[in-house]
C-alpha cells in the first residue's frame, strides 16, 4: 500500500473528514459518521482506495 494522497489532499480530507464526523455526531445519523472516518482515516493513512481504482494519485515524490 502506496501512497496515493499528497499533502494538500491529505489536508482537506482531515478537514472535510472531521467536519462530516460533528455532523454526523449532531444528529446526522451513524452513516455520515463512519463516511466521515472513512475520509480522515485515507489522509491518516495517505491511502484512498478509490484513487487506487481510478488511477489517481495526488502524492508527489517527495511526499513518498
Amino acid at each position: 500500500m502506496g501512497c496515493n494522497v499528497g499533502k494538500k489532499d491529505k489536508i482537506v480530507r482531515f478537514l472535510v473528514g472531521a467536519v462530516i464526523l460533528v455532523i454526523g455526531h449532531e444528529g446526522g445519523g451513524d452513516l455520515l459518521k463512519w463516511l466521515g472516518l472513512v475520509v480522515w482515516l485515507t489522509g491518516y493513512f495517505e491511502f484512498c482506495g478509490l484513487y487506487k481504482v481510478l488511477g489517481i494519485n495526488t502524492c508527489e515524490k517527495s511526499d513518498r
